[in-house]
């Protein structure tokens, strides 16, 4: 997923985050700031035209009652990795590994969601997302709703507001994947019951959990790693952005000029002071001495009109094995997936030994697992 903008301004309440990834469709913009994010312009990128229409998602001054306050300041999300500290964040995990190894052992009687529902609201169609969700909601005991993009029709048919207050009357927890990050963000603030952040067009926090634990399995650690992301600063750069700015990491982002991250996420990380970070336009000098060598694909939903644009902008940024033997012998690769063998990555890389990425992949599913027990307190 790129950057996207717009022209809708509404600010999360537990973190200061760019608000120009809001809306439910996208257009790259450049967004200079100033004075933080209460004031700032928003100014057209001379790259490519602009072909979408600004959408503004659907949002209400309206309060929610001092009841639903009440209930939302008890309640626990998951919509950035920086909302915790280094120390929650390490918990999950360690959760994670404990509850993957019961069920890697076949014991089936660790059943915490028994008598639960969670809704799983898809804006965005995924194979990945549903089922590691809906599978692991299920081993654990409890049962998973699917509402898929013609059900709900989320700020459209109805607004994000009444379905969150609706949905928490059925449910014990929400999880959405959607394009605008507002929507998550309203779906948390009116909802009473956790909300998960399946992915948004700013950041995939679920993915970036199941990343760290899979580099724990491997590499046998996670802080202090290099991570070298070769690719479009889009939601998967700033989700690795979000998690240098609470557990130390040397993080590159090695992009083309005109691609690179949010630059209010990079200035967060760079200001938390415990990671380094770096953008960079080589990825050559990049991914020398990197730990993870990790890749996207360059055109996401919603942008595949810009793919033979972005296939020529991208040279020189494919993931082959030239590049992996830059990175050195002890480099994993690592894909969030779906990946688009011989464009971002070669088949020969994908396939190759030091290759984590199905192990990454069935780790979406212990992660996330993790992650519902911490938002339900169990």
């Amino acid at each position: 997923m790129a950057a996207i903008c717009s022209h809708s301004i509404v600010q999360s309440e537990k973190s200061a985050l760019p608000t120009h990834f809001y809306s439910s469709r996208s257009f790259r913009r450049s967004v200079k700031f100033s004075g933080g994010l209460s004031g700032f312009s928003v100014a057209s990128s001379a790259r490519f035209p602009a072909r979408f229409p600004s959408i503004t998602c659907q949002t209400s001054a309206t309060s929610p009652s001092p009841v639903v306050s009440k209930v939302k300041a008890e309640k626990k999300d998951f919509l950035h990795l920086s909302d915790f500290d280094k120390s929650t964040l390490m918990k999950i995990l360690d959760r994670a590994i404990e509850v993957k190894a019961q069920l890697k052992s076949g014991d089936r009687t660790f059943l915490p969601f028994e008598g639960k529902t969670m809704a799983m609201i898809f804006a965005k169609p995924s194979m990945r997302t549903r089922v590691s969700f809906e599978t692991g909601f299920f081993l654990l005991g409890g049962h998973a709703i699917y509402l898929g993009p013609d059900t709900i029709q989320m700020g459209k048919r109805e607004e994000t507001r009444d379905i969150a207050r609706v949905l928490s009357r059925y449910n014990d927890v929400i999880m959405a994947r959607v394009f605008g990050h507002q929507d998550i963000l309203d779906l948390a603030k009116y909802a009473t019951v956790p909300v998960i952040n399946g992915l948004t067009d700013y950041n995939h926090p679920c993915q970036v959990m199941a990343d760290a634990l899979t580099m724990i399995e491997h590499i046998g650690k996670l802080e202090g790693t290099k991570v070298v992301y070769v690719g479009d600063g889009n939601n998967m750069a700033h989700s690795w952005l979000l998690l240098a700015s609470v557990v130390p990491l040397h993080f590159v982002c090695a992009c083309p000029k005109g691609f690179e991250p949010d630059k209010n996420t990079v200035e967060k990380a760079r200001q938390a002071g415990i990671s380094k970070i770096e953008i960079s336009h080589d990825p050559k000098e990049a991914v020398k001495g990197a730990d993870v060598v990790y890749s996207d694909v360059w055109a996401s939903m919603g942008q595949k009109e810009e793919a033979e644009y972005r296939r020529k902008a991208f040279q020189g940024f494919q993931v082959n094995e030239e590049l992996m033997n830059l990175a050195g012998s002890k480099a994993y690769f690592m894909h969030c997936l779906p990946a688009e063998r011989g464009v971002e990555v070669t088949d020969g890389v994908i396939e190759a030994p030091n290759s984590i990425v199905f192990p990454q992949a069935e780790n979406r599913m212990h992660a996330q697992n993790a992650i519902m027990l911490h938002v339900l307190g169990l």
